[in-house]
């Protein structure tokens, strides 16, 4: 009877396992049923579709004319720095050539004339090439700089103009200070003696005031030895040429013993201060010309480079 009772009994634990299997696979299907799924499904989706106000911002792309500013800006600083390398270039080999880098010289590389052809070059392709790979890269910071520098020279090209207008009175003094430092320094500097004859042949004047200025020079001095003691550069001569052919470095000799008038048949015996000081005010139209053109050139590749700077900002 007992085993009876028993048979039953496992007959209805059977029964029950048998009617629990399908609510435990029920239950264990749960978190992977579909109306789970339907439910939890706006979790699972990015914030841009469950959310229809929140949009993913995609950045526009550079109209035409921003490419066209972007690529001239570029050329246009890239010109710029081609001519900075050829001036940088200039200067150095001016002063090497003299040997002024070398101290193979006694005349202080400060005041050699090649310095500013270094600098000049130097800032200018700096600052080019800051353009070139700002415009390049689309990077805001070179940009930046470039139009910081941009407008610290214009600010300082116009400072300058203005200071030259405020002294202009003393244009004839400056003049004279800066061609007496030419005249003491003719034989040892290569440049300003390039200079100077230049501007005697073309203004046909001869020293400062009068030709008798080139006294001060210790070598055309008449107390100084030399073929070239009491004389004054060829370039003052009314006829440097002997036979009309060849040069003659020589055709001043003796002229500072002449008198006035003897003198006057040989070399210029008038001074370049007055006729350079003549010759500036005839020119200062197209010398603010050309400092208009110049602020212009500059303004022109500020303007591209903040117009890069806003079509950058405006896609971020």
């Amino acid at each position: 009877m007992a085993l009876g009772r028993a048979r039953p009994r496992g007959a209805a634990g059977r029964g029950e396992s048998t009617r629990l299997l399908p609510q435990v696979s029920r239950l264990v299907e749960l978190p992977y049923s579909s109306s789970d799924d339907d439910n939890d499904g706006d979790t699972d989706l990015p914030a841009a579709e469950s959310d229809p106000g929140v949009s993913c911002r995609i950045p526009p792309a550079p109209s035409t004319f921003s490419q066209c500013v972007r690529y001239l800006a570029f050329l246009w600083n890239l010109l710029f720095l081609l001519l900075g390398l050829l001036a940088l270039a200039t200067g150095v080999w001016g002063l090497l050539a003299k040997g002024s880098l070398a101290g193979e010289r006694f005349v202080p590389l400060g005041s050699d004339p090649m310095l500013l052809f270094v600098l000049a070059g130097l800032g200018a392709s700096a600052v080019s090439l800051a353009g070139c790979l700002g415009a390049l890269r689309s990077s805001p910071c070179l940009l930046r700089f470039f139009v910081g520098a941009v407008l610290a020279f214009a600010g300082l090209e116009v400072l300058g103009g203005l200071l030259l207008l405020a002294a202009r009175h003393r244009l004839r003094d400056a003049l004279r200070d800066a061609l007496l430092l030419c005249l003491l320094r003719y034989q040892d500097e290569p440049d300003l003696r390039f200079l100077v004859d230049e501007v005697q042949r073309s203004l046909r004047c001869c020293g400062l005031g009068s030709y008798r200025d080139w006294e001060a020079n210790p070598y055309f001095n008449c107390s100084a030895p030399g073929a070239q003691a009491c004389s004054v550069p060829a370039s003052c001569c009314l006829d440097p040429w002997q036979n009309g052919t060849v040069a003659n470095a020589l055709c001043a000799a003796g002229a500072l013993r002449l008198g006035d008038v003897v003198a006057g048949t040989v070399v210029y015996v008038g001074g370049c201060v007055a006729q350079l000081s003549a010759w500036l005010r005839g020119q200062a139209g197209a010398i603010a010309a050309g400092a208009a053109v110049l602020v212009l050139v500059e303004a022109i590749g500020a303007l591209m480079a903040l117009k890069m700077l806003g079509d950058i900002t405006t896609r971020e």
